[in-house]
């Protein structure tokens, strides 16, 4: 019966020290009005289709800046994209050309001129309880 508790009881604190907090601190938001909308991405998701996120919150902007934690995130390569949701309609706007009128950002402050960032050029590893900072334009 020891040798079963004990090797339970390994198995709970490798299990429990694989998922870890990812804080995402995001500034430059051009106001505090509407809510920012932050989503993390595996690699096997459609970064970044809103929608298709691993997880995904919505929260208030306060002085121009929004934080939000994901709990139990396990260990592995992820993405963060965020937009400034200004109107709250849920969605991010864009003009007749496709280009996002609403502030916007990735993780590693990643940006292309016409399109996305790659998953690889936003991605960040998970391995322990991070904050990363990511600058909306």
């Amino acid at each position: 019966m020891n040798v079963f508790l004990s090797l339970l009881s390994l198995i709970i604190l490798n299990y429990s020290s694989t998922s870890y907090d990812l804080t995402i601190h995001v500034k430059g938001f051009p106001s505090s009005k509407g809510e920012a909308y932050i989503a993390i991405y595996r690699s096997t998701d459609d970064f970044p289709v809103f929608g298709k996120q691993y997880k995904g919150k919505t929260t208030t902007i306060s002085g121009n800046v929004s934080q939000v934690v994901f709990s139990s995130i396990p260990s592995g390569s992820y993405a963060v994209a965020v937009y400034h949701d200004k109107n709250n309609n849920n969605v991010l706007d864009k003009n007749y050309l496709g280009i996002p009128t609403e502030a916007y950002g990735f993780s590693n402050n990643a940006r292309r001129t016409f399109s996305a960032p790659s998953f690889s050029e936003a991605s960040v590893v998970v391995n322990k309880s991070k904050t990363i900072n990511i600058t909306v334009k």
